[in-house]
């Protein structure tokens, strides 16, 4: 059987939450989200973000809630700032462009971006004359993790916060992977510091333990007006909406959210020291539960026999190059043993 490490939603969601939805299937509540497991998973999430004023609004998926997100905060004459490996900009269909808005992507090595871009294209466009004809920037989009698995610092977020308030566009993060960021070896980020460096973000479920689901938090509940209308005009107000509420109940109440998150980071680093050991270099220093080593084709085929992972980009001298950047995924349901196994076959090469 092969053992697969393509993604980090291959399997269903954690056995407390089958569990939590077996025991409340005939329970009758209001929908929409409008029921006491909703109310009580947004009381444990703002308790972890230390933010006991903030709003907290459950939908379905991480496409759906970076266009309602992004399509709410702009107007109508405004794009977004992201890095050009972002999100948004490659893996998404065009989704945010077809609510009306233009993706701005700016150039990353890694996945991120610094401060001094973010300032240089704002500056760039201030000062052009000729500015009202083009898109204005309306408000960043960064993902941690990014899309290469590397992590923001609190210095690096921070510089972002003064040059964003300084002109005065609105930070949103898409924490799709949030868990295996807030949990990486190394990261000095809480979800209580995103509180006070992001004007809203969100806690991804469905790569990190839930069926499907994503908790989007907005420190100032008052930054976005009627913000269940728009999730609802954007066909996110799910009707059966205490199904998100209780996953994140459940992932919330125990840090079982972190736990398990760890839990695959630690199952990625094996795999990543693995590959090191035999002299594989790695496309991006990632401590997530992404990994990117480069390998020869020919490795890549032994290792197909018998797991499945992604090519991500072809990589050496020359168009001609041999060599792939391939990505292995570990989830919150990767086991010790289905990781030592590849940590074998690595061996084996």
């Amino acid at each position: 059987m092969i053992i697969r490490f393509d993604s980090d939603y291959l399997e269903g969601c954690h056995p407390r939450i089958l569990e939590r939805l077996a025991a409340t299937n005939l329970e009758q509540t209001q929908g929409y989200g409008i029921d006491p497991h909703c109310a009580r998973a947004a009381d444990l999430i703002r308790k972890a973000c230390s933010a006991p004023s903030a709003a907290v609004h459950f939908l379905v998926g991480g496409t759906q809630t970076n266009a309602t997100v992004i399509k709410s905060l702009l107007r109508p004459q405004e794009g977004v700032i992201c890095a050009d490996t972002g999100h948004i900009n490659v893996h998404e269909s065009g989704a945010i462009e077809a609510t009306g808005h233009k993706v701005l992507p700016l150039p990353t090595e890694d996945g991120t971006l610094t401060a001094g871009q973010v300032r240089e294209a704002l500056q760039e466009f201030y000062a052009d004359p000729t500015r009202e004809h083009r898109v204005q920037p309306g408000m960043l989009y960064i993902s941690h993790p990014s899309e290469n698995g590397t992590l923001y610092t609190r210095e690096g977020l921070s510089a972002l916060r003064v040059v964003c308030q300084e002109y005065g566009i609105p930070i949103y993060l898409d924490g799709a992977r949030l868990g295996y960021g807030l949990t990486a070896e190394g990261t000095d980020l809480s979800l209580p510091e995103l509180i006070w460096l992001c004007d809203a973000f969100y806690i991804g479920g469905t790569k990190c333990g839930a069926l499907f689901g994503e908790a989007v938090v907005l420190p100032d509940p008052n930054l976005i007006r009627g913000f269940r209308t728009l999730i609802k005009q954007q066909g996110g107000l799910l009707a059966k909406g205490r199904l998100l509420g209780l996953q994140f109940e459940v992932l919330f109440e125990d840090g079982l959210y972190f736990d398990i998150a760890a839990h695959a980071n630690r199952q990625a680093c094996r795999i990543r020291d693995a590959f090191c050991r035999k002299g594989y270099e790695l496309l991006y220093d990632s401590p997530t539960n992404q990994q990117f080593p480069i390998l020869p084709e020919q490795d890549i085929a032994r290792l197909q026999e018998r797991f499945s992972f992604e090519h991500w980009q072809k990589t050496g001298p020359g168009a001609g190059a041999k060599n792939w950047a391939v990505r292995f995924c570990t989830s919150w349901a990767t086991t010790k043993e289905q990781t030592d196994k590849l940590i074998q076959a690595i061996e084996e090469l």
